[in-house]
Order: structure tokens, then C-alpha cells, then sequence
């Protein structure tokens, strides 16, 4: 397995700035429609009962990167695939999560909370958890050559604040105020959004398969079990500790979610990062471990909470 992974490192993905404003400004649109369902008294009960958010941080921050490390010393993978997880695994829950949570019937507002409270949290959690679990990985490996890939991570927390601002902030406040004032508009386009938004992320996954269609074609045998795990790994622990804590089934929808929906484009944003990574080393493995994430955990989320809707809610 190791051997085969090897030649990842050489791989060269397109990647496209103008496709992740795309996506971060559809994010902002499904956001707005994901926000006519929530109400002001979903967020007052949270700050009454914080456990579920208390027990969400945790269990993407701390408990994801210690599962993916074990999964790691199980699979034995190559450096660079190997801290590509990690990263995934350290980056904050995506924000495709609360349209993922609206389909699963989950608690919206724990989906929003958990998503805003994550992304500014990653501004040092994720470089914390890179470099803990990526010394962690060299160390037992005595992989000293992987070290060059193990480089300090930044992270603006101002660039961070003015994502949580303009793709979460702004349109849950704008469908807050949408479905207050205006709550027969609200009932009419509540359906027609959410199937909208169900073909535009079809449309983005179609999207990038064919921006890197031969390198998918190419080397999508020796990444998909390796995510298909990583990411069944990362949802079964979300369900894992909110069952364990004994949290309402609308929380454990939305904790499961939350913990198995990275945010896998912030990674890429990293990787691609010449300030960060140089561009001399060859970060194929991680690249495309990212890029694959971005695909599988769509369609896993959307498989995920269509079941999950199935079955109706109960304490």
C-alpha cells in the first residue's frame, strides 16, 4: 500500500480561486434558506443548555484528530498522505454541515453555532492539532524526512471572522429577519431553495470531477477506501460521544454531521498556500486526500442525512 501511494506525490490538481468564491457564495445563498427554518429561541436554548455545543467542540478538535491517528498507525500510508489526513482531520467542521443538518432534521441552530464556533477556532486549533499529531505520526514512524512537510500553519483570525461574518453571519441573520416579517414568502420558497440547493452541490461535485477528471481516473483506487474510512471514522465519532453524553437525537444528527463534514476546501486553501508549503516539495498525496474529501464527504452527507430523515425524531 505504502509503495503505491508513492506516486500521489507527483500529482498536480487543478485548482481553481474563482471556483471556491463560487462555492463560498452559494454556501452563503443555501445558508439564507437554511436559516427560515431557525428561530431566535433555538440559539436562547443553547446558551441555556451549552452541553451539545460544549460536546461538539470536542469532538471535532479533540476526539477526530486522535481517531485519525490511530486510523494512521493502522494504515501505515506515505508522509504526505498521512498529514493530508491530519490536516483534514485539524480544520474546522465545513459549512456545507448546516445544509447537511437541515436535511437530517437536525438542530439547526447547534449546526450554525457549532460551524461559526469551529471556524474561528481553527485560527490555532488547526496549527495546534497539525503539528501535535503530525510530530506525533514522524515520531513513531522515525520518519525524519516527512519533517519538511510538517511546516508551521497560519492562519488569519481576521480572514477567519470575515468568513464566519459573510457565510454564516450575514445570511442567517437576512433569513432570521425574512422569516419573521414575511412568513407566507418564507413558506412558499422554503421547499424550491432547499431542491435548488441540492442540484447546485450536484453541480459542484460534477464540477470538479471534471476540472481533474484524469487524475481521479487515474488514482481514485488508492484514496477511496482511505477517505470511505477516514470519513465513516469521523461521523461514527460524532455519533459515538453525543450517545455516549446521552444528547437529544436532534443533537446527535447534527453532532454526527458536524464532526464527518470537513472543511476540506480550507485545507486545500493551505496546501496551495506558497508561504506555507513551499512550492519545491511535493504535496500530491495531501492534495488529492483533500480533494477527494471535498467530493465524498458531499455525497456521504447527503446519503447520511436523507437516512437520518427517514426516522423521526424522539428524546
Amino acid at each position: 500500500m505504502k509503495e503505491a501511494l508513492e506516486v500521489l506525490d507527483h500529482v498536480r490538481l487543478n485548482f481553481s480561486p474563482a471556483g471556491l468564491l463560487a462555492l463560498n457564495i452559494t454556501i452563503a445563498f443555501i445558508m439564507f434558506g437554511v436559516a427560515l427554518d431557525i428561530k431566535l429561541q433555538h440559539f436562547k436554548e443553547l446558551v441555556m443548555r451549552p452541553k451539545s455545543v460544549i460536546i461538539g467542540v470536542i469532538s471535532q478538535f479533540v476526539l477526530l484528530p486522535a481517531v485519525t491517528f490511530l486510523f494512521i498507525i493502522v494504515l501505515n500510508p506515505t508522509p504526505t498522505v498521512a498529514l493530508g489526513m491530519i490536516l483534514i482531520a485539524s480544520c474546522p467542521g465545513g459549512n456545507i454541515s448546516n445544509f447537511m443538518s437541515a436535511m437530517a432534521k437536525g438542530n439547526l441552530a447547534l449546526s450554525v453555532s457549532l460551524t461559526a464556533i469551529a471556524t474561528l477556532a481553527a485560527t490555532f486549533m488547526t496549527p495546534i492539532n497539525f503539528a501535535l499529531w503530525g510530530d506525533l505520526f514522524i515520531r513513531f514512524y522515525n520518519n525524519a524526512g516527512a519533517g519538511d512537510y510538517l511546516v508551521p500553519i497560519k492562519i488569519d483570525f481576521l480572514q477567519m471572522v470575515q468568513t464566519v461574518v459573510i457565510l454564516l453571519g450575514i445570511p442567517v441573520v437576512a433569513g432570521l429577519m425574512f422569516a419573521q416579517y414575511l412568513p407566507r414568502i418564507t413558506f412558499r420558497i422554503k421547499k424550491p431553495i432547499r431542491q435548488l440547493s441540492i442540484v447546485i452541490f450536484i453541480g459542484f461535485v460534477v464540477a470538479l470531477l471534471s476540472a481533474n477528471f484524469d487524475n481521479f481516473k487515474r488514482f481514485i483506487h488508492l484514496v477511496f477506501i482511505i477517505v470511505l474510512i477516514h470519513n465513516a471514522l469521523a461521523l461514527l465519532t460524532g455519533f459515538s460521544i453525543s450517545s455516549l453524553f446521552r444528547l437529544p437525537r436532534i443533537d446527535k444528527r447534527t453532532i454526527t454531521i458536524e464532526t464527518g463534514i470537513q472543511n476540506s476546501g480550507l485545507a486545500l486553501v493551505l496546501m496551495f498556500n506558497p508561504k506555507i508549503f513551499p512550492p519545491e516539495l511535493e504535496l500530491g498525496g495531501m492534495t488529492i486526500i483533500a480533494a477527494w474529501w471535498g467530493v465524498w464527504h458531499i455525497l456521504s452527507g447527503l446519503g447520511i442525512s436523507s437516512f437520518m430523515a427517514k426516522f423521526k425524531l424522539t428524546k
